[in-house]
């Protein structure tokens, strides 16, 4: 065990647990939160994606003591963000979730592809997309739902 602190959706947390142990695993377990899931936890299906510093990151191959000093944000967090929100807002609007487990990593993509790129082009929007797998089908829905967060609501039906 070690103590150590993470600052997790603008919160610092104290803890002190097996600093090997994968970030999303202290988030669901010892934080509560579980937005990010546990999907293959071999960092290929990214449904584990949060923020560090801004930058989209996968969770569960990585130790959570890793992550000290830096500004994490799970899509709980995105809610109080303006991009965040706009994104979780057309995802709603576009019904662009199935089965939704897949959702949280998604949205957190789109959040930081739109923070670093407010007018992504298709191409971008896959690129940032490409590590994200769906089983349901919600992929047409999912286009149209992150086009609509970047033209905030004026996207075409297509």
């Amino acid at each position: 065990m070690a103590a150590y602190t993470l600052r997790v959706n603008g919160e610092a947390h104290d803890l002190d647990t097996d600093p090997a142990k994968p970030l999303v695993y202290v988030l669901r377990g010892e934080l509560g939160l579980t937005g990010p899931k546990i999907g293959c936890a071999l960092e290929q299906c990214a449904a584990c994606a949060v923020l560090v510093d801004g930058e989209h990151t996968l969770s569960c191959n990585r130790a959570a003591s890793e992550f000290e000093g830096t500004e994490i944000t799970t899509i709980e967090g995105l809610a109080e963000d303006a991009i965040g929100a706009r994104i979780q807002d057309a995802f709603m609007a576009e019904n662009a979730a199935q089965c939704g487990y897949c959702t949280p990593g998604i949205i957190v993509a789109v959040a930081s592809l739109l923070k670093s790129n407010p007018g992504p082009s298709d191409g971008d929007i896959s690129e940032a997309l490409a590590d994200h797998l769906c089983r349901c089908g919600s992929h047409n829905r999912v286009l149209r739902a992150v086009r609509n967060a970047i033209s905030g609501g004026q996207a075409d039906a297509a």
